[in-house]
């Protein structure tokens, strides 16, 4: 089963289009001035430059899936693959994610997830040849995780091993095109460190860098909307929730004595969609985002006039949004909505494409938050 829709995230295009950049900081250095009877003047201490924002606009780097394998980049280069569960099956013991930074020297790290939270991975078979053993909490990093990534390439099937015995295997259909694709994606073909294109020429692939989103304290504390501007945000929003739900709306506070209210609008399945407003004083008014949350994603046919999340809610300044797939949580999308004082600005998406069993899902955008 294939989750299709957001942004056309799930097209099978080429992903890290967009490598938004963060502006370098820059050094004012102040001359130096001395009494005329000063022998000499000493340099000033150089002052760092205040960051500033990117305004990149989002562009979520795009899923593609081979064969029992599923690969997504960021818009900094930072790549994942992600092993899948045959079509239909819901009780398959363990799921194995391959991560790799880019640039140099680009780490590898491979995890594996067994369903049984009880049971601890400890070494890693392919072809039943161990290759790696784990680290204690499940992983496999360093020269290791290299020669299983490798390994990987030409492999058949992958045993995930316990203490006690195999916890589960894995269809290695695939990996070898999901990891070439990696090599693609961060420049990496024909070079020392690719993965599967490996060729004699140096790397020498540098990692873009995050947009960088200027994003204003989240202080006070939220007021409580009247009934009267319930009732208004409800017709703006042409909410309509089901007779017999209740459910009340999250408040957060926003700063600078400004609410952000999640008004409970409408339900998909296993979706309560949320309609974005934020409230100063008397006035209220429909909140902005830099970019839309997933309802094709979900399925979810949502007729709601104004911007919107999916399982909203606000913590810490971070308003999120997780728009399932289905219940099994295998399967959908997760955002993070920082406030600049005018917007909400996408801080980070992550996505699974595929509803087959892995839940480790796959980064698609990432940007640098600084308050002010």
């Amino acid at each position: 089963m294939r989750v299709v829709g957001l942004m056309g995230c799930l097209a099978l295009v080429a992903c890290g289009d967009d490598r938004g950049s963060d502006n370098a900081a820059a050094f004012n250095v102040v001359a130096a001035t001395s009494a005329p009877s000063s022998p000499a003047s000493s340099p000033a201490t150089p002052v760092a430059a205040a960051p500033t924002d990117s305004r990149a606009t989002p562009k979520p780097g795009m899923l593609k899936t081979f064969g029992d394998w599923t690969v997504g980049c960021d818009n900094v280069l930072t790549c994942q693959v992600g092993s899948l569960l045959p079509e239909g099956d819901f009780d398959g013991a363990v799921t194995v994610a391959l991560l790799r930074e880019a640039g140099e020297p680009g780490g590898i790290t491979v995890s594996a997830s067994p369903r049984e939270d009880n049971i601890a991975p400890a070494a890693i078979l392919i072809d039943g040849k161990r290759i790696a053993g784990t680290a204690a909490d499940g992983r496999v990093r360093g020269a290791d995780a290299v020669a299983l990534a490798r390994a990987m390439t030409n492999g058949t099937t992958m045993d995930v091993m316990g203490k006690a015995g195999r916890i589960g295997r894995v269809s290695l259909k695939g990996a070898s095109a999901a990891l070439r694709y990696i090599d693609a994606a961060q420049g990496r073909a024909g070079t020392q460190s690719a993965i599967v294109a490996r060729g004699g020429k140096p790397d020498t692939t540098i990692a873009p860098s995050p947009p960088t989103i200027l994003a204003v304290k989240a202080e006070g504390k939220p007021v409580t909307p009247s009934a009267t501007q319930i009732a208004e945000m409800n017709r703006t929003g042409a909410c309509a929730m089901p007779d017999g739900v209740d459910v009340k709306p999250v408040l957060g506070a926003l700063g600078g004595g400004k609410t952000l209210v999640i008004l409970p609008c409408s339900t998909g399945a296993y979706n309560l969609i949320g309609a974005l407003f934020v409230v100063d004083g008397v006035a209220i008014t429909p909140a902005q985002v830099d970019s839309p949350s997933g309802f094709e994603a979900t399925g979810a046919d949502s007729q709601t006039p104004v911007h919107s999340v999916i399982n909203g809610d606000f913590a810490k300044g971070v308003l999120s949004s997780y728009a399932k797939g289905r219940g099994l949580g295998d399967c959908g999308v997760s955002q993070e909505f920082v406030w600049d004082g005018t917007r909400f600005r996408l801080s980070k998406q992550t996505e699974m494409g595929e509803c087959r069993g892995n839940i480790d899902y796959i980064t698609t955008w990432r940007a640098k938050v600084v308050r002010r």
